[in-house]
Parts: C-alpha cells; sequence; structure tokens
C-alpha cells in the first residue's frame, strides 16, 4: 500500500472494464489484485467484487457493488496535463464513449466525472493579474475541452480569446 488514502470507485458490475480503461489511458498504469464474491453474497458467486489498480502510480479500487449507486459531478478526478498535445489525448480518451460536458469537464463511458486541465489555465489562476484571470475564465467558461492557445489570448487580451 503507497497511498494512505485510495480512492474507491462503485459499479454496477463495470469494475474490471473501467479499471482496464483506465489502465490503457495513463501510463505507469497497472491493474492489481481481482477479488470475487463467494457464496451467500449480493452478487452471484464469481463476479468480480473488487479490482485493485494503479492510474500514474496511485492505487485505485475499483467495486462491483451493484446498481443503486451511480457517479455524480460532485466528485471528479483532474488530470493535470503539461500541453495542449496531453490535453488532447487525455480528453480523446476518456471522452470515448462519454460525453463531454464545459470547461474541460467530461463524463467517462461510466458515467464517472474527469476534469482534463492544463498546467498553464492553473499557474495563471494563481500567479496572474486580475484582468486576466477574469478574462480567461470568461473565455474558459465558453469551451467545452480547454484550449491552451485561446486561454492565453483571452488572459492577454487579444481578439479570438475563445478557440
Amino acid at each position: 500500500m503507497k497511498n494512505r488514502i485510495t480512492p474507491c470507485l462503485w459499479f454496477d458490475r463495470e469494475a474490471e472494464d473501467a479499471a482496464k480503461f483506465y489502465t490503457s489511458i495513463f501510463p505507469n498504469s497497472r491493474i492489481g489484485a481481482i477479488s470475487h464474491y463467494g457464496d451467500g453474497a449480493p452478487l452471484p458467486k464469481g463476479t468480480v467484487l473488487t479490482v485493485a489498480f494503479e492510474l500514474d502510480g496511485l492505487d485505485y479500487l475499483a467495486l462491483n457493488g451493484g446498481p443503486m449507486f451511480k457517479f455524480t459531478e460532485a466528485i471528479s478526478l483532474i488530470v493535470n496535463c503539461a500541453s495542449q498535445q496531453e490535453v488532447d489525448h487525455y480528453w480523446d480518451a476518456l471522452c470515448a464513449g462519454g460525453t463531454p460536458v464545459q470547461c474541460g469537464w467530461l463524463k467517462d463511458r461510466y458515467g464517472l466525472s474527469w476534469q482534463v486541465v492544463p498546467a498553464r489555465f492553473v499557474e495563471l489562476m494563481r500567479t496572474g493579474e486580475p484582468a486576466g484571470v477574469g478574462r480567461m475564465m470568461q473565455a474558459m467558461m465558453g469551451m467545452i475541452k480547454l484550449d491552451i492557445a485561446a486561454l492565453e489570448r483571452a488572459y492577454s487580451g487579444q481578439a479570438g480569446g475563445r478557440g
């Protein structure tokens, strides 16, 4: 156990598929131990119960618990991206079979919310001057997938802030 805190993601019966999907997208990722339901369990004997997996070196657990709980936007996973190429890669991969939302948010094919965020956006939010940050935020509100060049143009006050 590397993490003191490990996110547990509740699925109906898609835990193994989801873990395979996520580990195919991120580097330094792998599937770990898989456990199964036994006799007298709420799902049929032999059904996958949990899948331990790593995403980019961080531990997660996927649980097949049945259909009673669903993901909501109240929790999301943030993917910090160093470049537009990374934004495009993670956005396209995670959005495959899912739904683009707004402002860099998407729901993947399992209903889990993700934020695909460029490091440059975070840097300007933290250290930028207020008027530029305001223009950048306004541009971001009109975007689905975040566009670093358009965000920088909006920050600097150049025409064509949306991209």
